[in-house]
């Protein structure tokens, strides 16, 4: 049986708890079974490859591969994942720049099949990159079994401080964000977005998650991000939020069964 983190409470106190005893779960979890035997063989193995097609014909390197983007659901699409890879990115058209899922693009350009003569799968420090994506990413996966919100807690601190230390525009910025299901479920959250906003123009949706940053956080820009103090206000609202949310559905879910219960 593979380490299964241990997360006693919920919510912000929770999450305090995880990042109190992040280090030793950390370690106990990477070095379970489980996830050492794929990293092992990752490492041995991932040298040899040296097309897409060779990388999604090997099931266990493909999970190491798809898992460090959080896209291990994909596992079993070999032929869509190999377009993404086969296509690169510096072609407008590759399938990974029209996704808005910007995680297949940034895999795509992790392993450099489509973009480079020899890929990066056979650079130095290839599988060492890749391995520990792949550890940071299971385990949210691991927390996430028993608690989402901590999970996409954790998803933030790593994508995010990525996305605003880009060189890029505010808006690009925020089409980043908005295009990572993980980070936009936080800012949705923690911006107290109404649920139809995805219905909405993307044009209208950037307005609106702009506006709410700034009404709550006092910028529009997300590069006030970057800090750790915000950052960290910005995971306390999401996990505040969402508890609020949850107790508002448990409330009324008990409302409701009262009511019938009453009737009989």
């Amino acid at each position: 049986m593979s380490f299964q983190p241990i997360i006693p409470l919920s919510g912000l106190a929770g999450w305090n708890f995880l990042n109190r005893t992040m280090d030793t779960q950390r370690t106990a979890f990477e070095n379970s079974p489980t996830i050492k035997r794929d990293t092992d063989y990752f490492r041995e193995k991932i040298g040899e490859i040296s097309s897409a097609k060779d990388l999604v014909a090997d099931r266990r390197l493909l999970g190491v591969a798809l898992g460090a983007f959080g896209l291990e659901a994909d596992i079993g699409n070999k032929y869509f994942v190999q377009k993404i890879l086969e296509d690169g990115t510096l072609d407008p058209e590759a399938l990974g720049n029209k996704l808005a899922d910007k995680r297949y693009l940034a895999m795509a350009d992790a392993f450099g099949f489509g973009d480079n003569a020899v890929p990066l799968s056979q650079a130095a420090g290839f599988a060492d990159q890749i391995v520990t994506q792949f550890q940071s990413r299971q385990f949210e996966v691991a927390v996430g079994a028993q608690d989402d919100d901590l999970r996409l807690a954790l998803n933030l601190q790593r994508d995010l401080s990525d996305i605003v230390s880009q060189s890029t525009t505010e808006n690009t910025k925020w089409f980043s964000i908005m295009g990572n299901p993980p980070l936009r479920q936080v800012f949705e959250t923690a911006l107290n977005m109404p649920g139809s906003v995805a219905q909405l123009d993307l044009d209208q949706q950037l307005d609106l998650f702009k506006e709410q940053s700034d009404r709550i956080f006092g910028s529009s820009d997300p590069a006030i991000f970057s800090a750790d103090e915000t950052r960290d206000d910005l995971v306390e609202t999401f996990l505040l939020r969402s508890q609020i949310s949850q107790g508002q559905s448990f409330q009324s879910s008990a409302s409701i069964a009262l009511t019938l219960l009453s009737n009989l």
